[in-house]
């Protein structure tokens, strides 16, 4: 299992940032920041919270690092027009449970509408 402060890194890595950056988006100074990544100061939920926003992913995500799903390089490539699966999955966590589950019948619909 990943550690939080490791998915944080990746993930501002990914997305070609500096701490800096990071940091002036949360309001804090950059050395606070690269305590957190490094390990040397607890990470708060507030940012916890703030960074899963920023970085368009679930606080589920970035605190159950246990989930592969994201580790896939090719959920950021365009999957439809400008659409990424990332961008999908990130819509389909937004949504209530029973909207999830109508979502969920419907693809099972369509999967076996197509065979």
């Amino acid at each position: 299992m990943k550690e939080l402060r490791k998915i944080l890194r990746e993930l501002r890595e990914d997305h070609d940032l500096k701490q800096e950056t990071v940091a002036n988006y949360l309001g804090i100074e950059q050395q606070s920041y690269s305590n957190y990544e490094n390990g040397n100061r607890g990470i708060p939920v507030w940012v916890v919270i703030k960074l899963s926003d920023y970085y368009k992913v679930s606080t589920d995500y970035l605190l159950s690092a246990g989930s592969n799903c994201f580790d896939s390089p090719n959920l950021r490539n365009a999957y439809l027009n400008n659409i990424t699966m990332h961008d999908v999955l990130y819509d389909i966590q937004k949504l209530d449970p029973d909207n999830r589950k109508d979502l969920l019948r419907y693809l099972n619909y369509l999967k076996y509408i197509s065979q």
